[in-house]
């Protein structure tokens, strides 16, 4: 396929695969690994989870091209409700059901011939940070956990809000969600990037929202597949759900936070690294802002995700 933001490897196949999660809806994946793997050998594995609203064709792509190159079986998703994934409505975004596609992720790889079940990680971008880190939480079979640009959505939800501000927006979606009942259910999805690829980002665009398009919206990182955003009332189980309120139980497994200098979302990995126990690591990567970890070669330290991926499930 075409659509892939990134040249897959001379030496790495990709294989398209669907398995269910245990809700029972179909998730849409790709597994990629070394064409010279000893077919009879088991591998470490990981899984990778896309940007907050992205696809696997984007950012999920770039990081499994490369570490398949180093050994690893890499599995990466759609999210349910999401891209080739299924569930409807379509759009819909959700706390649980998000964490639980690195749970499904996990399954599936722990059910392949040639991947070790007790070395699987979880590698997770931005709003998949999040989910990966509330996935290992409660399910120790996740090893070890990387996050890039990590984002908390459920902080997110309610960020730099008053009670009154968010006493507002309650009573805002709940009048929404009593358009979407009227409606039959068909809730409201308002796309954040066109259909077709802009030759550059509009001038007059505030900064994150200009970041954003720096990616999602120009043929850098366009899909057709990952718009942006969710429906509106998406946001409802956010404003009442903490991803990270379990962080501390992830220990004694590692995790590794990966962070732009610049990156605008720095202090959700700061805060998040605060919570989280030993073993733990922080990696600063110098000049880069948020979106440079989704698909910037010349910044995402593979060097370092390798080691660590190695040192951790050995």
């Amino acid at each position: 396929m075409s659509d892939y933001i990134c040249k897959l490897n001379g030496n790495v196949s990709r294989t398209h695969v669907r398995y269910p999660n245990r809700y029972g809806i179909m998730i849409a994946g790709d597994l990629y690994e070394a064409k010279d793997n000893d077919p009879d050998a088991k591998y470490p594995a990981v899984i990778v989870g896309a940007p907050y609203g992205g696809v696997k064709e984007q950012g999920p792509c770039v990081y499994a091209n490369s570490l398949a190159q180093r050994g690893f079986i890499v599995l990466t998703f759609d999210p349910c409700f999401m891209g080739e994934s299924g569930g409807e409505p379509r759009h819909v975004s959700s706390p649980e059901m998000f964490t639980e596609n690195f749970s499904a992720g996990v399954d599936f790889l722990g059910l392949q011939s040639n991947v070790d079940r007790e070395r699987i990680a979880a590698l997770g971008i931005c709003g998949s940070g999040g989910f990966a880190l509330s996935a290992a939480q409660a399910d120790t079979r996740i090893k070890a956990v990387i996050t890039a640009s990590m984002y908390d959505m459920s902080a997110a939800a309610r960020m730099s809000m008053t009670r009154e501000e968010i006493l507002e927006m309650k009573n805002a979606l709940a009048a929404k969600r009593w358009e979407d009942a009227e409606n039959g259910y068909m809730p409201e999805y308002i796309p954040s990037f066109p259909e077709t690829p802009l030759d550059a980002v509009p001038d007059g665009i505030g900064e994150p929202d200009a970041e954003w398009m720096r990616f999602y919206a120009v043929k850098r990182g366009h899909h057709e597949r990952a718009r942006g955003g969710f429906t509106t009332t998406s946001n409802i189980p956010f404003i009442n759900y903490d991803l990270l309120s379990h962080l501390d139980e992830i220990s004694p497994r590692p995790i590794l936070f990966i962070v732009g200098d610049r990156a605008h979302s720095r202090f959700f990995s700061d805060e998040a690294f605060k919570k989280a126990c030993e073993p733990k690591e922080m990696y600063v990567v110098g000049d880069a802002e948020h979106i440079d970890l989704y698909d910037r070669t010349d910044r995402i330290p593979f060097d370092k995700i390798e080691d660590f991926l190695n040192k951790s499930l050995k």
